[in-house]
């Protein structure tokens, strides 16, 4: 059996919390039934949004594209099962803002059939070269499913700057309640490990390390049976530290590899890419069996419903109905989180679906996620700074970004805030800090594309100053010929209008031969013989008078 016990190094800051994960893997992963109705958003990615392809009306089949990507970083999306297309219109989002973007809505008809034009299922992976694996991944609308829901097709494409040296595959379900990746890598291990070695033939590297948490020890056995003593793929199975954030793409590197992501900069740029379980196996599911990605394991917990529990579900299902499934809701409920408590967000409703990136719906109590105090004055203790995973100054960028100082927050590199919670965690004030970070990261993203466009206006403002001087002066250069021309004449002793006369006069004799028509040979004839016709006509009409 393949145990590696490599050298770890740790991260900056982190926490400790209570990981709440027993309530939901009591049970082993159950498929939700097929909805009524499937409500599939049109961007469930970072990047464009796709463009639909079908219309009220239309039949779909499981699996077939309803959307196009758009762009090089955009995915396609696929109906979930078969059915009729009954809108396509803007339908509310699982967002706390309750903001609407345009969906897919589908009756479904039951019968589950599948599209007969999807990818043909491949054994033999090892027969599709890098480029092919890559198109069929992208075709099959695979994103992240760690929460980030980045299309992975872009990052499986290879750049010459930074070759990859090293693929990291995530199980380091940190974020507390959330257990979906647990299961998934307890209960289909095989399928993890296959599009592993697929994400590796992607990529044309031979190292992958396979990080869990240590506080999932069945999981980590499941994985190493699977795995046994084949080592010649290259991958090894660690256990890193429950540590809070320690999921986090910059903390787990610096967790397994020592090694720091540059300010601003990627994983890409020190050689290693990241991938999640989830995405691992939706690789599998995408080139060996033709499946293009349409579910996703979803975890349903929380002191706030009846029945906590793992569900496979179709993406588009509406979350009420998965609360249903899990025997509803408890009088304890306080509100329904998407994500964990610490990085998820509440929703204003359950009438919304699951997407892409839905990895846990967390119907939440008070005593989970604790009752909200009074915001009071930064005291300034430094416990936000203490915890902090990427080493940021969180009081400097709470007081920049409430002062609306966006240069100061670029400053102290806002935009490496991985936006964990950390700090709003620890401060003794109740200061929402995450809230502020976000607020700011979206005022400046604002504020570039109004410079944008503005600058975008001055270069059209430029191109058109240029044109307009440029025909100014092209007039004024014929007007000084011109003038030159009529300056010549009155020194020769020549009359200058007379000369314009006469060339007004050359300009109307050759209009006039150009649009005269001669008159070609086959008129001539035509002429001819009417003529000669009507004199005929004539002359037979006085032979015939008396």
């Amino acid at each position: 059996m393949h145990k590696s016990t490599p050298k770890l190094w740790s991260f900056s800051g982190g926490l400790r919390l209570q990981p709440n994960k027993t309530q939901s893997t009591k049970s082993p992963i159950w498929r939700h039934a097929i909805p009524k109705i499937i409500t599939l958003p049109l961007k469930q990615h970072i990047g464009d949004s796709a463009r639909a392809l079908v219309k009220a009306g239309d039949y779909v089949y499981k699996g077939q594209p309803v959307a196009d990507a758009v762009g090089y970083i955009s995915a396609p999306i696929h109906a979930s099962t078969s059915g009729t297309v009954i809108d396509v219109s803007k339908q509310p989002l699982p967002h706390p803002s309750g903001l609407r973007a345009m969906s897919v809505v589908i009756e479904t008809d039951g019968r589950d059939q599948w599209f007969e034009d999807r990818p043909q299922a491949i054994e033999d992976y090892f027969a599709l070269d890098p480029a092919g694996l890559r198109i069929r991944i992208r075709e099959s609308g695979i994103v992240g499913l760690g929460g980030a829901a980045f299309p992975t097709a872009v990052k499986l494409t290879p750049k010459l700057k930074h070759p990859i040296k090293t693929l990291i595959i995530n199980g380091v379900e940190c974020e507390p309640y959330v257990t979906c990746d647990d299961l998934l890598m307890r209960e289909r291990p095989k399928s993890i490990l296959i599009g592993i070695r697929i994400i590796c033939r992607a990529l044309q590297i031979p190292k992958c390390i396979l990080a869990i948490e240590q506080n999932m020890p069945h999981a980590y056995q499941s994985m190493c049976d699977e795995l046994g003593s084949d080592e010649a793929d290259g991958i090894r199975i660690v256990r890193v530290p429950a540590i809070y954030p320690a999921g986090g793409e910059r903390q787990l590197i610096t967790t397994l590899m020592g090694k720091e992501v540059p300010s601003g900069g990627f994983p890409t740029d020190i050689g290693i890419i990241c991938h999640n379980v989830g995405t691992a196996a939706a690789v599998h599911r995408a080139v060996v069996l033709g499946e293009p990605m349409i579910s996703r394991i979803v975890t349903v917990t929380g002191q706030g419903i009846k029945h906590p529990w793992n569900l496979e579900v179709l993406l588009g299902t509406p979350i009420a109905d998965i609360i249903k499934a899990c025997g509803g809701y408890t009088e304890q409920i306080s509100r329904l989180i998407m994500g964990g408590p610490m990085m998820g967000f509440a929703l204003s409703s359950d009438q919304v679906p699951v997407i892409k990136s839905t990895n846990c719906l967390l119907a939440a109590s008070q005593s989970d996620v604790g009752i909200p105090a009074p915001t009071m004055p930064c005291i300034r203790c430094g416990e936000c700074t203490r915890v902090c995973p990427a080493m940021l100054l969180p009081q400097e960028l709470y007081y920049y970004s409430k002062a609306r100082d966006f240069d100061k927050t670029k400053e102290y590199n806002l935009f490496d805030c991985i936006e964990c919670g950390c700090c709003a965690y620890v401060c003794p004030s109740n200061i929402p800090l995450v809230q502020y970070y976000r607020f700011a990261k979206n005022e400046i993203a604002l504020l570039e594309r109004q410079q944008e466009a503005a600058e975008l206006a001055r270069r059209r403002h430029d191109y058109r100053q240029q044109r307009l001087a440029k025909e100014k002066l092209e007039r004024d250069r014929r007007l000084a010929r011109k003038k030159a021309m009529l300056d010549g004449a009155n020194k020769a002793g020549k009359n200058p209008k007379r000369l314009i006369q006469a060339a007004l006069e050359r300009s109307r004799k050759k209009k006039a031969a150009l649009t005269k028509q001669p008159e070609t040979k086959k008129d001539k004839n035509i002429s001819q013989q009417g003529q000669t016709v009507d004199d005929k006509s004539s002359v037979e009409y006085k032979e015939q008078r008396p």
